[in-house]
């Protein structure tokens, strides 16, 4: 009688959870048609496994830049990336065409719409400039940087101005039918830091919540873009929900749950990075499934990945049995004058984890490219 009574319980809990999932919808009430559907397969997409990610996947890679067709994770594991970043950081500058990473954003464009229409998943993130200008970038931490951006500061009307450019740059993404690309943005991110002008040092919770709030309200009524899934993204520095949610803007302004981190010492020695990330992944995980939204480790890597089972056997402990919608590490720029060495997070052809890049890639759980575009996410 109880196991009959716990089967019809648990049935009734299930069908519970599915009709909630089928009523799921962006915040955005207006969101596209594209947009609905990635956002609804995202949240369904985690019950199989999760999409992986390059950020800046198709511009440049470890001694190549600007090639065609080229992609040091297509080359190392034998298909493109699912999800590919783009990084709008210097859109906000007068007259300038490219970003803080040297990419145009016309060939950004290109890029974004290549990924699209082969099924990846695109998202932005911005290191914009930091609004007491006079070459202060997004690493400046001066306080009051949000305080004069929100309304009624003195640099409010500038920073519309910048919203009118990433607005212009967002609107203009368009598919081959002419249909808005779909965008995960993932503004004023990593916010529970100390390293951003947007960060908890620099900025009242009050001051970032109505920055967010500000922005949102922007872009999806004053400019009528409705082609955005919104990321809310805090550093891997939390210890409790409440911590990972300080900031947050509401459930009305927020899509997708999300956190960054970096695998820093040797995992060979110490599992600080895996042990940590699989406890914060579970938090997060149950604050979205409470609140009914995808989540994913948005940024995540190990720097020249020196560690040749990296990715079976630190990465993948670090996920664990976490249902996250994807996991994407950051870029591939190869050597960096400024520090004298190499700068890159997935592997390219011939380096050291390559071949367990590869068992990575293959296990069933863990999609790229071909597989998201089987899945169909923007049906």
């Amino acid at each position: 009688m109880k196991t009959v009574r716990l089967l019809v319980t648990t049935g009734f809990c299930l069908l519970a959870v599915y009709a909630v999932r089928a009523q799921v919808k962006p915040v955005d009430s207006s969101a596209t048609k594209e947009t609905i559907s990635l956002y609804k397969n995202l949240l369904k997409l985690q019950e199989k496994g999760f999409l992986f990610g390059h950020q800046d996947d198709l511009a440049y890679g470890v001694e190549w830049k600007y090639k065609e067709g080229r992609s040091d994770v297509k080359e190392a594991a034998g298909d493109y990336p699912a999800v590919y970043g783009w990084e709008l950081g210097g859109i906000e500058r007068p007259g300038n065409d490219q970003n803080i990473d040297g990419v145009p954003f016309k060939k950004m464009k290109q890029f974004i719409r290549q990924g699209y229409e082969r099924g990846g998943v695109i998202t932005l993130s911005w290191h914009a400039d930091s609004p007491f200008g006079a070459g202060k970038n997004a690493w400046d931490t001066t306080h009051g940087s949000v305080a004069s951006i929100n309304p009624g500061g003195a640099n409010h009307a500038m920073y519309k101005e910048w919203l009118d450019k990433v607005a212009a740059f967002i609107g203009s993404l368009k598919g081959s039918k002419g249909e808005a690309i779909p965008v995960l943005f993932r503004p004023f991110h990593e916010h529970s830091g100390n390293w951003f002008w947007w960060c908890r040092n620099a900025c009242t919770v009050f001051e970032y919540q109505t920055l967010w709030r500000f922005t949102y309200y922007y872009l999806q009524t004053e400019k009528k873009l409705h082609n955005i899934l919104w990321v809310y993204n805090t550093g891997g520095d939390f210890n409790t929900k409440e911590e990972f949610l300080e900031r947050y803007p509401g459930d009305d302004k927020v899509d997708l749950l999300s956190f960054d981190t970096y695998q820093y010492g040797d995992p060979e020695k110490e599992k600080w990075f895996e042990e940590n990330t699989n406890r914060r992944l579970k938090m997060v995980g149950e604050l979205a499934a409470e609140k009914g939204k995808p989540f994913a480790l948005a940024e995540t890597g190990y720097e020249a990945v020196p560690y040749a089972a990296w990715w079976t056997q630190t990465l993948l402990n670090a996920i664990g049995d976490n249902k996250i919608c994807y996991v994407m590490v950051w870029r591939n720029h190869g050597y960096q004058a400024e520090t004298k060495k190499m700068h890159y997070y997935a592997p390219y052809k011939g380096q050291v984890s390559e071949a367990d890049f590869r068992k990575f890639a293959a296990l069933e759980r863990v999609m790229f490219e071909k597989e998201a575009f089987n899945e169909q996410l923007y049906q």
